[in-house]
């Protein structure tokens, strides 16, 4: 039987919510069709937010991220952290800003600052800047398209940043892990080191209800960042965890 790219799609995530994960090659064989196809039917259900792909295959949306859906107003709080870190910035410095809606909400904060680069993976981020009254010289990563971050990864844009050297680096977190760092969904982790690698200053901004998420992926150790930017929400215990870490907190 011949399936419509609808009727492969409902079938992927009837699969998904009876097993929890599937596999392209099994689902080719099982739908008659090619592994090719299998993957641009789970990079479509990707895109619109459904599952998330992994090697080999998929599993369900983590519920964290279902429960940030996009296209919905910037929280007061990621706000209040993005002008925050904004305030950290100086004139004619050197940025690399990561993608994440986090860090996309200080860009308009930028747009009294003068004269700064600014490398970025993003491009959204990229346009973002563009539209700055002051719009500053801009960097972009090049690299391997990844559908899940939108954004840039892999070797090339590794080799591009280490070519150069900056300033801050401002990047997000899906959690926060008291005994770890940063960790992410995205197991493309190694551009963010590289990213650390290549700053001097590494500033973090999340909001406070992701620190003790169990997410796997550890993205940036404590020794790779310096400051942690995040709301009031933030347990006065969790707070004394990382202060003791010599990781500068602010806290808005």
């Amino acid at each position: 039987m011949k399936y419509t790219p609808q009727q492969r799609r409902r079938l992927l995530m009837q699969h998904l919510e009876q097993h929890g994960e599937l596999s392209v090659d099994q689902m080719a064989s099982e739908l008659q069709t090619s592994e090719v196809t299998i993957r641009k039917d789970l990079a479509a259900l990707e895109s619109s937010g459904l599952l998330l792909r992994r090697y080999g295959g998929a599993i369900p949306l983590p519920s964290e991220m279902a429960a940030e859906k996009p296209g919905e107003p910037v929280s007061k709080r990621k706000l209040a952290i993005a002008k925050a870190a904004a305030k950290l910035i100086r004139d004619h410095n050197r940025l690399i800003i990561d993608s994440g809606s986090t860090t996309a909400a200080m860009l308009p904060e930028l747009g009294n600052k003068q004269g700064l680069i600014v490398m970025t993976n993003s491009l959204n981020i990229a346009n973002s800047l563009r539209e700055l009254e002051n719009e500053p010289t801009l960097l972009m990563t090049g690299g391997t398209w990844d559908p899940h971050s939108e954004a840039f990864q892999g070797q090339v844009a590794e080799q591009v940043l280490r070519a150069y050297d900056f300033d801050q680096l401002f990047v997000g977190a899906d959690g926060i892990d008291i005994n770890r760092g940063t960790t992410t969904f995205n197991e493309l982790i190694g551009l963010s080191r590289v990213m650390a690698e290549a700053a001097r200053e590494v500033i973090v901004m999340v909001e406070a209800d992701k620190v003790g998420r169990k997410i796997p992926n550890l993205e940036l150790p404590w020794d790779s960042i310096d400051t942690l930017v995040t709301d009031k929400t933030l347990s006065s215990e969790d707070r004394a965890s990382i202060e003791a870490l010599g990781i500068k907190l602010i806290i808005v």
